[in-house]
C-alpha cells in the first residue's frame, strides 16, 4: 500500500459530483468551489462549463490554464484542488454500526473512517483490513489490529484513507467449548476471537470453579483424524502463572473433576 499519500491523491481521476476548488492566483473573483455534474462537467466563472471527468486535478488545472490564458490573461496561475471524493467514496463494511459508502474529504485517517461509520460494533473481531486499488487495477491490503489502534493508539497504524479504499471489520469469530463437572455453570461456554481462548478465560466465562473441584483439569479434544487427545493443566499452577494457561478450540471438553478430601 502506498506509504505517501498524496501519491493517490495527485493520481485521483475526477468524477461526477466530487466537489473540486478552483483558484485563480491573479483574479481571486474566479476562485470557487463547484460539484461536477453528472456529465462530467462543471460551470466556472467567465469560461463556462469546462469538462472534468478523467483528469486529475492537475491536468484540469492545465485545462483552465489554457482556456483563461486564450481569452482573459496573459498568464495565468492555477491550482485545483478535489475536496469531495464523491465519484469513489470508501466503502466501510463489517463489524460497523452504519455501513456504507462515506464521501469525505481526502484527508482523513482509518480511525476518523471509522467513526463517521459510527464506530465499532460489539460483535468487532480483533483486526481491520484496508483494501486499496492501485492505478494498475490490482489490490493492496494492509491489516490492523483493533488493540493497537484503538487500546494503544499507535499512531502507525492510523493509516490516511482515500478515495476508492475498503475497509472491512470482519465480526469476531466464536468458538464453543463445554464443561463438565465441579463448575458454577455446566454446559457450553462461547468464546469470540477477539478474546483469548484459554482455560482461564473459559473458567471465568462458565463463573469459576466450585468449591469442590480438584486443581486438575483435563481438556478433551477431537482431533482431525477423528481420534481424542487429552490435554492436563493444574488449575491453582495455571492460576498462579507458574505454568502456560492452555489454548482451547472449538469443540473442547474441559472436565473439572471432585477433588477427595
Amino acid at each position: 500500500m502506498p506509504a505517501a499519500g498524496q501519491e493517490v491523491v495527485s493520481g485521483y481521476r475526477i468524477g461526477p459530483k466530487d466537489v473540486l476548488a478552483v483558484k485563480v492566483l491573479e483574479a481571486s473573483e474566479l476562485d470557487v468551489e463547484r460539484r461536477v455534474s453528472d456529465d462530467g462537467t462543471i460551470d466556472l466563472p467567465r469560461v463556462g462549463a469546462v469538462s472534468a471527468a478523467g483528469l486529475t486535478a492537475r491536468e484540469f488545472a492545465a485545462r483552465l490554464r489554457a482556456l483563461l490564458e486564450e481569452k482573459y490573461f496573459q498568464q495565468a496561475t492555477v491550482e485545483v484542488e478535489v475536496r469531495e471524493f464523491r465519484s469513489r467514496p470508501i466503502v466501510v463494511i463489517g463489524a460497523v454500526r452504519n455501513p456504507g459508502n462515506l464521501a469525505f474529504s481526502g484527508r482523513w485517517t482509518l480511525l476518523e473512517a471509522l467513526t463517521a461509520a459510527g464506530g465499532l460494533a460489539g460483535e468487532h473481531g480483533g483486526v481491520v483490513h484496508v483494501v486499496r486499488r492501485a492505478e494498475n487495477g490490482l489490490s493492496d491490503q494492509v491489516t490492523i489490529r483493533v488493540d493497537e489502534l484503538l487500546v494503544k493508539a499507535d499512531p502507525k497504524v492510523n493509516i490516511p484513507i482515500f478515495a476508492g479504499d475498503l475497509i472491512n471489520v470482519p465480526a469476531a469469530a466464536s468458538l464453543t467449548v463445554y464443561f463438565l463437572g465441579e463448575v458454577a455453570t455446566k454446559g457450553a461456554v462461547s468464546l469470540r476471537s477477539v478474546d483469548r481462548a484459554s482455560l482461564l478465560v473459559a473458567v471465568a466465562r462458565a463463573g469459576g470453579l466450585t468449591d469442590r473441584a480438584a486443581s486438575e483439569i483435563l481438556i478433551k479434544r477431537k482431533e482431525p483424524d477423528g481420534r481424542t487427545s487429552e490435554i492436563r493443566a493444574n488449575f491453582k499452577r495455571v492460576l498462579a502463572g507458574r505454568d502456560p494457561d492452555p489454548e482451547l478450540q472449538d469443540g473442547d471438553v474441559i472436565v473439572v473433576k471432585e477433588a477427595f478430601f
